[in-house]
């Protein structure tokens, strides 16, 4: 894989910039001349690892928040939250959220190797459990995080979509039935639970330590494109996530959110900045074996998740913006980060293999080694039923 543009990788260096977003404090001298926190007390779920864990840290060093609950099904680092074990699906959650303000629910599995029956009774009964308990608590806010493949890929929409745009997707990718599910309870637990607020976020793209669908499409020796299709990128660093967050716990915005980088790339700006060629294939032989390959256990990523390599689905991210939250990164800057993290990974249609694999199947050859073995699988089939 060749390096990204020169600039794009100066780019990536952005540690002097000012952060965009501001942090009023909401502290006050209190008796003696000490600074007394007014804040919030926020729990946080699925704290231990990834976007959890980063928020976490983030949380208990904002001087507005007042405590952090951390709760995961093991200890985190962050030394400053309180920390609490158990299964978010376990219904004495609602003791441990006792006294909290606010809770962001990140504990969801989207892992591509994940079961797909056991991950939706994970993520499905965890935030019905979080919801409940949280209204049990006496919590004022719940924040949930989805993703903005909820809108759907599609070829008519438009770019970039609004965060009032209908949610149009289907359960044909990974985890996005989980998803929508989500999506429904959090319309629905305001009416179920007076009192109860919940906002929703839906990333782009989301980059920084993730491993999805749509990363590791950046780890093939080519680039797939669907003839006749019309992709735009767009993507979101997990700071910037973080930033949309915090800015939903202290209510600085609500209702549903959407948060990516500012515009979008095009197919052929993508291929410039990193470099990989592409692979162009007709609609029906890519989304067909595709589908064949899922199906006979060979790549994790159903055919569904195609479509969002095809289709736009943008978001504008207006609600954040005009709360004054601005992304600290940029989209050429997320996929150079991007194009680091997954360095030295190989990647065919979904599916990682080894470096001796992919070095034996050569570039192209390993995407023809695998259409084969469909093929091959499926003429098997058709001579056992004769």
């Amino acid at each position: 894989m060749s390096s990204p543009d020169p600039q794009v990788r100066a780019a990536r260096n952005h540690s002097d910039r000012p952060s965009p977003d501001h942090r009023p404090s909401t502290a006050a001298l209190g008796a003696g001349g000490t600074t007394a926190v007014r804040g919030p007390v926020v729990a946080v779920t699925g704290a231990a690892a990834g976007v959890g864990a980063m928020l976490t840290e983030r949380l208990a060093a904002a001087e507005e928040i007042k405590q952090v609950i951390a709760i995961d099904e093991r200890r985190g680092e962050c030394a400053a939250a309180q920390w609490h074990i158990l299964d978010v699906r376990d219904p004495a959650i609602a003791d441990k959220l006792r006294g909290a303000d606010v809770v962001v629910h990140l504990a969801l599995d989207l892992d591509l190797e994940t079961d797909p029956a056991a991950r939706t009774a994970y993520n499905v009964r965890g935030t019905q459990t979080v919801l409940t308990a949280a209204a049990a608590a006496g919590v004022h806010r719940v924040v949930l995080c989805t993703s903005a493949m909820v809108y759907g890929a599609l070829p008519e929409n438009e770019l970039p979509l609004s965060e009032d745009a209908e949610l149009r997707a289907t359960a044909e990718a990974t985890g996005v039935g989980d998803l929508l599910e989500i999506e429904r309870l959090a319309r629905r637990a305001p009416r179920a639970h007076p009192g109860l607020n919940v906002t929703v976020v839906r990333p782009a793209v989301l980059v920084g330590g993730t491993d999805t669908a749509l990363t590791r499409y950046f780890e093939s020796p080519r680039l797939l494109v669907v003839a006749g299709s019309r992709p735009a990128w767009q993507f979101c660093h997990v700071e910037d996530l973080c930033a949309a967050l915090e800015y939903a716990v202290l209510e600085k915005v609500d209702g549903e959110l959407a948060v990516g980088c500012d515009g979008w790339l095009e197919q052929e700006e993508v291929e410039e900045l990193t470099g990989i060629r592409r692979m162009e294939l007709p609609s029906a032989v890519a989304l067909g074996a595709a589908a064949r390959l899922h199906r006979i256990g060979l790549t994790p990523s159903p055919a569904g998740d195609l479509a969002y390599t095809m289709y736009p689905w943008v978001v504008s991210g207006s609600r954040l913006h005009d709360a004054g939250w601005r992304p600290r990164w940029t989209n050429e800057e997320v996929l150079a980060e991007l194009l680091e993290e997954v360095s030295g990974r190989h990647t065919v249609a979904g599916r990682r293999l080894g470096r001796k694999d992919a070095t034996a199947a050569g570039a192209a050859g390993a995407t023809v080694a695998l259409l084969g073995a469909a093929a091959v699988v499926r003429r098997a089939r058709k001579a056992r039923r004769r």
